[in-house]
């Protein structure tokens, strides 16, 4: 069995439905609420097929292409690390984008799907949460239906934007962001303790 709360916490941090909010407003202000319905559902599917996709091959490329998974682990979690910084002290993720979105055509698949949902933290998640030498199929399976809680919550969010943006506001969801952030870097700096841990071989314990 996972630890659940811990995995759930994790994808909530990479994934970001709250600082998703933001950019899903701008990129589909210039549509109906039903069309608005639409690409939410669409950019759901999307970001599940391309996260689940991580789960199932993630690891499978990087045998192929002989990257040990603790390099990848470590690195990934220096990129993590990085990437929350920005979420803390620089622009949020829903700042940033914000705009993104203002440059382009409304669409359901960026920025929303990717980069705003399926982001590559929550790429590198799928990843390292589903390690085929640690967790067996039903833990996986556990990891991903934890990972597709999150994706279904980050779609009810969506589909109520237009009365939660009104509640909280643009200052709230930057808030939670960067509050987001900072569960993300202590995230992040556990994944390279464990990282290097398993690359050196060494009797820590540490939660990946």
């Amino acid at each position: 069995m996972i630890d659940f709360i811990p995995v759930l916490i994790y994808f909530f941090a990479v994934i970001d439905p709250i600082g998703t909010l933001p950019v899903f407003i701008a990129a589909t202000k210039q549509h109906t609420p039903v069309q608005r319905r639409l690409i939410a559902l669409i950019a759901f599917m999307a970001s599940s097929a391309i996260l689940l996709f991580f789960i199932v091959a993630g690891e499978i490329i990087l045998t192929a292409m002989h990257i040990p998974l603790a390099a990848f682990q470590i690195a990934g979690g220096i990129v993590l690390f990085i990437f929350a910084l920005t979420m803390i002290f620089g622009e949020s993720k829903p700042e940033q984008e914000i705009k993104m979105a203002a440059t382009i055509r409304e669409t359901a698949v960026f920025p929303i799907a990717v980069p705003s949902i399926a982001s590559p933290g929550a790429m590198l998640a799928a990843v390292l949460l589903t390690k085929n030498n640690v967790y067996t199929l039903w833990e996986q399976a556990q990891t991903a239906a934890m990972m597709m809680i999150v994706l279904l919550i980050t779609l009810v969010l969506m589909l109520a934007s237009s009365v939660i943006i009104r509640l909280i506001g643009s200052a709230g969801a930057s808030i939670i962001s960067r509050v987001m952030g900072f569960i993300l870097a202590s995230l992040a700096t556990t994944n390279i303790l464990a990282g290097i841990s398993d690359y050196f071989g060494l009797s820590v314990t540490a939660v990946s």
